[in-house]
C-alpha cells in the first residue's frame, strides 16, 4: 500500500507558493516592463529574482537556511517577534517552492507584458480610463496566454523542487515529506518500487500540465492565424 501523504502535501505546497508566486512575479514584472518611472536598482532586482534559475538548487537552500535558521536575520526576527520558527515545518518547503519558481514567472510575465502593444494601453488612457483599469481591460488579458504559461511552468517546478527544500524542511514524514524527498530517500532504501510509483505520479502530472499548455498555445496561434 503506497503512502500518498508526499503527493497530497506536494500539491498543498505548490499550491499555497504558486499564490504568491503569481502574485510576486507579476508584480515585478509590470513595474519592471511597465512601470511608471524608472527605479534604482532594478538590474539588482531582476538579477536576484532570477538567480535561484541558475544556481543549484543545494545553493539556494543553504542561502535560505542562513536566513531562516535560528541564528540567522530572518530566524531571530520570526523567533522574537512571532514567536515561531519555520525551518524543518512545511512553512519552509512552501518557501523553498517559491523562491525555486519564481523566476519562471517573472520571465514568463516579463515576456508577456512586452508582446502587449502600448498604443492600446495609451487609447485606453485617452479615454480617462485609470491605470487599474488600463492593467485589467488591456493589459491583463492581452498578457494572459504568457501568464498562464507562467503559472503552469511555476507550479511544475514548485512540484518538483528538491534540492532547496531537503535542505530547510528536510524529510519529516507526513510534515515536509514532499514527492521529490520521497523518492530520494526511497532510492537510498533501495525502495524502488515506491520510488518508481512517486516517478510516475509527479512525472505524469508535469507532463499533462505541460502539453496541455503547449496544445493550448497551439490552438490560439491557430484561431489567430486563421483570422489573419
Amino acid at each position: 500500500m503506497f503512502d500518498w501523504q508526499p503527493v497530497l502535501l506536494s500539491f498543498k505546497i505548490s499550491a499555497i507558493a504558486l499564490v504568491f508566486v503569481v502574485v510576486i512575479g507579476t508584480l515585478i514584472a509590470y513595474l519592471v516592463v511597465r512601470g511608471p518611472f524608472r527605479f534604482p536598482g532594478k538590474d539588482l532586482i531582476e538579477t536576484l529574482v532570477t538567480l535561484p534559475l541558475v544556481l543549484p538548487p543545494v545553493v539556494t537552500g543553504f542561502t535560505l537556511l542562513l536566513l531562516f535558521g535560528r541564528q540567522g536575520p530572518l530566524g531571530r526576527l520570526l523567533n522574537n517577534v512571532f514567536h515561531t520558527q519555520i525551518v524543518f515545518t512545511p512553512c519552509a518547503a512552501v518557501v523553498a517552492a517559491l523562491v525555486v519558481s519564481l523566476p519562471l514567472m517573472y520571465q514568463s510575465a516579463k515576456a508577456a507584458f512586452q508582446t502587449v502593444d502600448r498604443h492600446l494601453e495609451d487609447v485606453a488612457r485617452t479615454l480617462k480610463a485609470s491605470e487599474t483599469k488600463v492593467f485589467l481591460t488591456i493589459t491583463l488579458p492581452l498578457a494572459w496566454p504568457g501568464l498562464l504559461s507562467g503559472i503552469i511552468l511555476s507550479f511544475s517546478r514548485a512540484l518538483g523542487e528538491f534540492g532547496a527544500t531537503a535542505m530547510v524542511a528536510g524529510n519529516i514524514p507526513g510534515k515536509t515529506q514532499t514527492i521529490p524527498v520521497a523518492i530520494f530517500f526511497a532510492s537510498e532504501s533501495n525502495d524502488l518500487r515506491t520510488a518508481g510509483f512517486y516517478v510516475l505520479i509527479i512525472s505524469a502530472v508535469t507532463f499533462i500540465m505541460v502539453f496541455g499548455v503547449n496544445y493550448w498555445s497551439r490552438r490560439k496561434m491557430q484561431r489567430l492565424n486563421g483570422r489573419g
